[in-house]
């Protein structure tokens, strides 16, 4: 083996959102805050859900498990930057870049896979309220979950799989605040053609194909609200899925405000900056959409803490 050609080479560096030391403790102290509120936050949600025997529906069954996804995803990054921060070191080993990597491709997967199966969800319940209950049973809804749970498990793998391919050299310096896919297969000194095809082809494909999706089941939502005649009628029929529509928003709205940006600047700490909004301020915004416009959530929050 050629000196500085590695199949496994032992660390990568993270270079994070900022090399100035004056702003290590304050970006601690923020991302630190950040963690904490979504892990609260989501963990709350659960076990408002789980309490509650009102909540055992279709629809908080899947909110439950966007919370876990959520408490995970953020679980996969934060944790190792704080530390990094702590212990003034940049050094991310290439066992834990790898198994980073994998974890983040499978959570955020799970979480494109899981808003789907919510705007179907609320397709059922609005335009089909009659068989809701029939189709929306739990063995369906569970096939539901376990298909979301297997599409990302094969995305992550697929995309793990090929990345452990490849041979980096010595640089190997990662300008992010963890290990992003994309800038990890531009490390490799390797020929990595049969990785950004697998790369790209299942990126569009999750992107795609879960977007359709969500856009085809708030088309035919709209279409039945418009034939409801009285405006109160149509407030409360959207209000119920007015917080889903949020998250979504949120979600693809950052996530490819992220990727549009980053290829336009071509700037790699700006994008590593700008995905902290899909990342980390995301998951932590979910509870509070959902707690602060469901008036179920609130009853539940409010006779979880008596």
């Amino acid at each position: 083996m050629e000196p500085g050609n590695h199949t496994h080479f032992p660390e990568f560096i993270l270079l994070g959102l900022s090399e100035e030391a004056e702003l290590q403790p304050l970006l601690f102290g923020l991302f630190l805050s950040m963690y904490l509120v979504t892990f609260t936050g989501n963990l709350l949600i659960i076990l408002a859900i789980t309490t509650d025997a009102h909540l055992h529906t279709p629809m908080y069954f899947f909110l439950s498990n966007l919370s876990f996804a959520d408490i995970c995803f953020t679980s996969t990054t934060v944790p190792k930057m704080l530390m990094n921060i702590q212990m003034q070191t940049k050094v991310i080993t290439y066992e834990d870049c790898m198994t980073q990597m994998y974890f983040f491709m499978l959570f955020a997967a799970l979480d494109n896979f899981l808003l789907t199966v919510m705007a179907y969800d609320r397709f059922v319940a609005i335009c089909h309220p009659l068989h809701y209950t029939v189709i929306m049973n739990p063995r369906f809804c569970g096939l539901l979950l376990l298909t979301s749970w297997v599409l990302s498990f094969l995305d992550s793998v697929l995309n793990g799989l090929m990345v452990l391919q490849l041979s980096f050299c010595t640089e190997v310096e990662i300008s992010h605040f963890f290990c992003e896919l994309n800038q990890v297969v531009q490390l490799a000194c390797s020929d990595t053609f049969l990785n950004d095809l697998v790369m790209y082809s299942t990126t569009g494909l999750l992107g795609v194909v879960p977007l359709t999706g969500i856009l085809f089941s708030y088309m035919k939502i709209v279409s039945s609200i418009l034939k409801i005649s009285s405006a109160g009628g149509k407030y409360k029929v959207f209000s119920t899925c007015g917080s889903h529509l949020s998250v979504v928003s949120l979600f693809y709205g950052t996530a490819f405000g992220v990727y549009l940006s980053s290829a336009a600047i071509q700037n790699s700490r700006s994008s590593a900056m700008a995905s902290v909004m899909y990342t980390v301020a995301t998951p932590m915004l979910n509870p509070f959409i959902y707690s602060l416009r469901n008036k179920d959530i609130k009853q539940a929050l409010r006779e979880l803490f008596s």
